[in-house]
């Protein structure tokens, strides 16, 4: 277990070591690590330094150059001649529990591809167990070897009440108590953009509060351009993670804000926006590379945000450029530079040996001046985190659903026009249709050659009893049923199927089992992914979760949908803030109109 102190892990404060710093940068007193002769990565003047030094006291740096005069009998030697020597690695902006790992699999599984530091958002823990589910990642961060800056989320609930009914609510009084936390780096996205440029006092609050804490408030802010992303900006927000173009990127990089290009699972903007780097040439040092978003599968297969380095050189960025995007850009971003983000004095002793740039293979991992891991796998045991009661005991509903529940009865015969939900891969965005459907027996029934089917939320936190029925369209389901507790923001349940039988067998099967993802057919269960932690997480390996999801992902196959990641898009349906038509608990919302629409159209 790693020490702690002030309710973080301990790391040493600079104020405290300088002296043994200096001291061993002399020679006076050796090191504690030394790795020699390799190519120094230097990220501030962009530099690669040959037959470089690094001399390494405690946690910390003291010294690169030549090392030899800090050396003594008991310092530890690491030969990395013809290597590479790399900053450890860090992800801008990340939520943990859309990989639906725990914090500590998480980083058992990133760290020994580079990353030792990232900065999240806990927003999806958030919405179900509020201040709470903050305080319970922070306190899972304290022994672990990657450092963890928390950003405290902005929009807990995503809407009012008259929209959906959310698990928690993290209010302006709030936000101020936890800005004081240690851990705490600033504000998360602030998604309520309109809120921010009408002046609601309900986000301006939050705002301030930070601001007076003087510490970072993230952006969220997709296609605003001109005076209203002026407006945005001049409320002191600093960054946005939703650009999806090259255009945007320019305007929002001129307008002073930070660029996080997103290349995670299911949002994949990169080759797009980094055109800004390649094609328009502008200064990269206002440029960080974040994944949102990443799913445990792609975690193993295609890694971290070493990815992000490997797609940046693929899309033609420099080597040395695109490891600055996930190094020091970030630290000095959130004002942290001093600290982390390169390798030199007094910096965190984060350090990557890597063979090739191009390739960007990490062969190892140093992190707080320790060895962690070698060529892939930990050099170090990480202990699982015991999660409180309060934690895996969150469906709360006021009965198991019904086929009935889900069955929309009207009194017309015929045909009846109603709304549908139409959504396509790879896009949170959805459209609104018209269709006509038939009556049989007083309900309205779904149509499978028009790739209808029905869709459903579940209130899952108070047992309101709260259940909407709609349609969508795009899935391609032929038969069956799949359900999810991960539905975002507020993370009721929610259903699609062509069986209400089925419909109801996959809920009630979640409600058992304290939440995940399901795929039903006839009765069965096809697959199922247990996420008991708030509903969102999985306290198993990420090798066996992603083993789950790709079962997952055959059963959804089975169903007729032909999707990479179906669980994904239908569980941003129920997020009423992205245009244009979403469901929640309380029925059908029209986001462009923010309002609650009915299913059935008025002939």
């Amino acid at each position: 277990m790693m020490k702690t102190t002030s309710g973080i892990p301990y790391r040493s404060k600079l104020h405290e070591v300088l002296d043994d710093l200096i001291l061993t940068a002399t020679g006076k007193i050796k090191a504690d690590l030394v790795i020699r002769n390799g190519k120094l990565v230097n990220v501030y003047t962009g530099e690669i330094l040959e037959e470089f030094d690094v001399a390494v006291k405690g946690d910390r740096i003291a010294l690169i150059g030549d090392a030899a005069h800090t050396i003594g009998p008991q310092t530890k030697i690491i030969n990395a001649s013809g290597k590479f020597i790399v900053p450890g690695l860090l992800d801008g902006h990340i939520h943990i529990e859309s990989t639906m790992l725990t914090l500590t699999e998480f980083a058992k599984a990133v760290l020994p591809r580079g990353t030792t530091g990232v900065f999240i958002d806990p927003h999806e823990i958030a919405n179900v167990l509020g201040v709470k589910g903050v305080k319970l990642m922070a306190e899972e961060a304290k022994a672990l070897p990657l450092k963890v800056f928390i950003c405290i989320p902005s929009c807990v609930p995503a809407t009012s009440p008259e929209f959906e009914t959310a698990g928690a609510e993290i209010t302006a009084e709030d936000i101020e108590k936890m800005l004081k936390w240690s851990e705490v780096i600033g504000l998360a996205e602030v998604m309520n953009y309109p809120g921010v440029i009408e002046g609601d006092e309900r986000i301006l609050s939050k705002i301030r509060a930070t601001l007076r804490a003087g510490k970072v408030i993230e952006g969220h802010a997709p296609k605003l351009l001109g005076a209203k992303l002026c407006a945005y900006a001049a409320s002191g927000i600093s960054s946005c993670h939703e650009t999806t173009s090259r255009n945007e990127g320019l305007e929002k990089l001129r307008t002073g804000l930070t660029l996080m290009i997103r290349e995670g699972s299911a949002w994949k903007d990169l080759a797009e926006v980094i055109k800004v780097i390649t094609k328009d040439k502008l200064d990269s040092r206002r440029v960080v590379l974040v994944t949102d978003d990443k799913h445990p599968e792609d975690l193993i297969k295609e890694g971290h945000v070493d990815h992000l380095i490997r797609r940046a050189i693929e899309e033609g960025v420099d080597p040395v450029t695109a490891i600055q995007m996930a190094t020091i850009n970030v630290a000095e971003h959130y004002n942290l530079d001093m600290h982390i983000g390169g390798i030199a004095p007094p910096r965190y002793a984060d350090i990557l040996i890597v063979d090739d740039l191009e390739k960007f293979k990490v062969s190892k991992v140093i992190a707080d001046g320790k060895l962690i891991a070698e060529n892939g796998k930990l050099t170090i045991k990480i202990s699982k985190y015991k999660y409180p009661s309060y934690s895996t005991k969150t469906i709360k509903v006021k009965r198991k659903a019904l086929p009935d529940d889900f069955k929309i009865k009207v009194n017309e015969r015929g045909k009846v026009k109603v709304r549908v939900i139409e959504v396509q891969e790879e896009s949170a965005l959805t459209k609104q249709r018209i269709e006509e459907l038939n009556v049989q027996n007083g309900e309205v029934k779904v149509d499978i050659e028009k790739d209808i089917v029905k869709i459903s939320v579940i209130e899952r936190h108070k047992a309101t009893g709260n259940i909407s029925v709609g349609f969508v369209k795009g899935f391609n389901l032929k038969h069956g049923a799949a359900a999810s507790t991960v539905a975002h923001d507020s993370h009721n349940i929610i259903v699609v199927g062509a069986s209400e039988k089925d419909m109801a067998v996959a809920v009630n099967k979640l409600i058992e089992a304290g939440g995940g993802m399901i795929a039903v057919l006839g009765g069965e269960v096809l697959a199922m992914v247990e996420l008991p932690i708030a509903g969102l997480m999985s306290n198993e390996e990420a090798e066996v979760l992603a083993e789950k999801i790709e079962k997952l992902n055959d059963a959804w196959r089975k169903l007729g949908c032909k999707m990479k990641s179906p669980y994904m898009t239908m569980s941003i349906l129920a997020l009423p803030v992205i245009p244009e038509l979403r469901i929640t608990d309380k029925g059908l919302v029209d986001v462009n109109e923010f309002k609650i629409v009915d299913v059935l159209v008025n002939q």
